[in-house]
């Protein structure tokens, strides 16, 4: 969620680019699917086999050659310090590096690809483009370009890096709209039969789903499934978020939003797809769930009624007071701090007097008018929900960030759930049917690929 009133944000909540990701809160990783056996394949393996020749797990091929592109060990490197870096991630263990050299070595192939055939559709990206983009996300950082490549040197990466990433996407994005764009086409029938099932369905659930997906073949599988789990893991320690690791691994288009499938009803979903889903709660993690291509996690982070009014939804008025701590204040202190701020909140007798209290206790105040409660963190949403015009939250905060409270100032309710237009549906699913056949071309430009490992 996005605190309107917040200050800074952190790197990946700015950055547009596939590496970095926003920053959440890491309590959203949970997991009610454990699949803790590996799934069955239809290959032809003998029981009691035996292993010719020796396998050494801590061997890792740090570099590659695709179809002649030379991807180094630096190439390697720095885009896992971007990772940790975009993740929040200070130190990275030795078992977690490793790891993460290998997944992204295979990301590092796949956007080798991506910008190949790009190249061999006549689609180059000039540098002017990738500066260009570049220059706005250290805009973004309150950063000029070279205070940007400074962060990142000192991060382990390189502004080369980024730049590559950036590059990527671009390359991929344009040859999708060139390529396979114009040959999805979605008939006014189509929408017209989904506005008509949206109306039988009113008052059903849909979901706000996001996904990492992972391809797998016959002959990966096994492996896959593996990364799958750690990725899991990562997300149970609550060092790295879902949004960047879905930019990072995933191997769908959606990834470069950040794994984000919109709201959908679980009837268009694969069916261990919905069955993992109908299980979750806002906020949790399921997977890994195989399906027919390979495995996907799941991050459910909202839920709501088809063509139905939320509550949730209604639009808010509100006034910020917020009371900053000084450096060091502890625990005891924060509590003690926040309960003179309590006593002087409740003193407020509407919003006119927000700011003649506030100014006895030298509290700053933000006016926002267009809040939805949706959008705020889930245990100011209950309350918001409960109160009435001219009434104040509890003290929110931390002794790193001082105490706030909200004055609800006025509150302009949802009216009843209107359908989606039918471009909005026409827009959906083209971008579903441009999606499914982006990922059969990169299996297609795997599959064919010349990759030699060193």
């Amino acid at each position: 969620m996005t605190n309107r009133f917040g200050a800074a944000g952190g790197l990946g909540r700015i950055l547009a680019w596939a590496a970095l990701a926003s920053l959440g809160t890491g309590s959203m990783a949970q997991t009610v699917a454990d699949q803790a056996d590996a799934p069955a394949t239809n290959l032809d393996i003998p029981q009691n086999l035996q292993i010719f020749g020796k396998f050494d797990p801590n061997v890792r091929k740090p570099t590659a050659i695709v179809n002649g592109s030379v991807i180094t060990g630096t190439d390697v490197d720095q885009r896992v310090a971007l990772v940790a870096v975009a993740n929040n991630v200070a130190q990275l263990t030795d078992e977690e590096r490793q790891r993460l050299r290998v997944q992204v070595l295979r990301q590092l192939i796949d956007e080798t690809l991506q910008i190949q055939e790009a190249k061999a559709s006549d689609i180059t990206i000039t540098n002017d483009e990738i500066t260009q983009s570049y220059n706005g996300v250290a805009r973004k950082f309150n950063r000029t370009p070279p205070e940007m490549a400074k962060f990142l040197r000192a991060s382990g990466s390189s502004d080369r890096s980024l730049k590559r990433q950036i590059e990527g996407e671009l390359a991929w994005q344009r040859y999708l709209r060139r390529k396979v764009d114009p040959f999805v086409n979605v008939g006014d029938e189509e929408v017209n039969a989904i506005i008509d099932r949206l109306q039988q369905a009113k008052g059903t659930e849909e979901y706000n789903l996001h996904e990492i997906y992972l391809a797998a073949n016959d002959s990966n599988r096994q492996q896959v499934f593996a990364n799958a789990r750690q990725i899991i893991q990562e997300l149970q320690k609550g060092q790295q978020q879902f949004d960047g690791l879905a930019r990072q691994y995933s191997d769908a288009s959606t990834k470069s939003v950040g794994g984000d499938l919109g709201w959908i009803r679980l009837a268009t979903l694969p069916q261990q797809l919905a069955d993992a889903a109908q299980q979750m709660q806002v906020g949790q993690v399921v997977g890994p769930v195989e399906t027919a291509g390979g495995f996907s996690i799941l991050y459910l982070t909202d839920k709501r009624q088809v063509l139905t009014a939320d509550a949730r939804d209604a639009r808010l008025s509100l006034k910020q007071l917020t009371v900053r701590f000084p450096a060091g204040t502890t625990q005891a202190d924060a509590q003690a701090r926040a309960g003179q701020f309590a006593k002087t909140v409740q003193q407020i007798q509407g919003c006119g007097s927000v700011e003649k209290i506030a100014a006895t206790i030298n509290a700053e105040v933000v006016d926002n008018d267009t809040v939805r409660i949706r959008d705020l963190p889930p245990q100011l949403q209950e309350i918001l929900l409960k109160m009435q015009i001219g009434q104040a939250t509890p003290p929110f905060g931390s002794p790193e960030e001082g105490v706030r409270s909200l004055v609800l100032c006025g509150r302009d309710d949802p009216r009843g759930g209107d359908a989606p237009r039918p471009d909005q549906i026409k827009d959906q699913l083209e971008q579903q049917r441009v999606n499914l056949r982006a990922q059969g071309k990169l299996r297609d430009l795997r599959r064919d690929a010349v990759i030699e490992y060193r």
